[in-house]
């Protein structure tokens, strides 16, 4: 899936009702057990930085607290700032990550880009020290039909085949296409089904709460099936995203959960304020 449609999805996040039941009164106060992982982000929120000085911006989020950091793909989002970094071989931006501090893992490529030459593209990730390959959706039709996801999961079980042989773990976000229906099914919860879990992991976005996705409720259904998430903060009662820590979600419950469900690592994704925000909070869960 494009970008510009998980910056929609964002924007829609917070502005669609919070499912009932995942509430949880005083979550500043509450303190998670930690997972001992580095304080992450998402890169996106900070495309426009990284398209006018990606050094720059890496510097940034390492001083703003976070230890490590999830790219998008040069090639696949090359039209939203990402193309910048085209201008830098792996090399050097393993250099530069390192010489802010930071560390990297793990990037967003579009299923678009893996489809046109996945070679190329795992090549360029395990030069840059790439273990986790991650796409925002298998970019189905908003109306699926079961063949169609059918398909869509044979198609990336072959790219995950592909992947594992090169020492890279294939991931999966849950967007749009994920979030549909079919024959009164989740689309997602089908794909638990379909996708083969040797080779293929989720990534969870915690404010798909906003549309009934229970991030604990789904890492606990599916233990070991997930590879990362990306946080969000939300509050029930503005119906808006806010930093972590603040709002109503319950992060004890969120990330014990997380446990369960196998996460490697989280990312933080909201705007550089709200990033910055809730450095404090998560350096706080993890002091214990």
């Amino acid at each position: 899936m494009s970008g510009i449609s998980r910056r929609e999805f964002l924007k829609n996040a917070a502005t669609n009702a919070a499912a009932a039941g995942f509430l949880a009164a005083g979550a500043l106060e509450l303190r998670a057990k930690p997972l001992g992982m580095p304080i992450g982000c998402q890169t996106w929120p900070v495309r426009e930085m990284i398209a006018k000085d990606f050094p720059g911006a890496i510097r940034q989020l390492a001083e703003a607290g976070f230890q490590t950091v999830e790219l998008c793909s040069p090639v696949g989002y090359a039209e939203h700032g990402f193309g910048s970094i085209a201008n830098y071989t792996p090399k050097e931006l393993r250099r530069i990550l390192g010489d802010a501090g930071v560390t990297c893992v793990s990037s967003h490529f579009s299923i678009v880009e893996l489809r046109e030459n996945q070679a190329a593209r795992i090549a360029w990730a395990r030069e840059l020290g790439l273990t986790q390959m991650l796409v925002p959706s298998l970019d189905g039709p908003a109306k699926p039909t079961m063949d169609d996801v059918k398909r869509a999961a044979d198609e990336y079980n072959k790219m995950g085949e592909h992947a594992a042989k090169a020492g890279i773990q294939q991931g999966l976000h849950n967007e749009d296409f994920e979030l549909s229906m079919v024959d009164g099914q989740r689309t997602y919860d089908l794909l638990f089904d379909l996708l083969d879990p040797k080779i293929v992991q989720f990534q969870f976005q915690v404010s798909t709460i906003s549309r009934g996705y229970d991030a604990a409720e789904y890492f606990t259904k599916y233990p070991g099936r997930f590879i990362s998430m990306h946080l969000q903060g939300w509050s029930a009662e503005t119906q808006k995203i806010v930093p972590v820590g603040q709002g109503t979600l319950d992060w004890k419950k969120i990330f014990t959960a997380a446990k369960t469900g196998g996460i490697k690592n989280y990312f933080v994704e909201m705007n550089l304020g709200m990033m910055k925000a809730s450095v404090p909070y998560l350096r706080d869960l993890h002091a214990g």
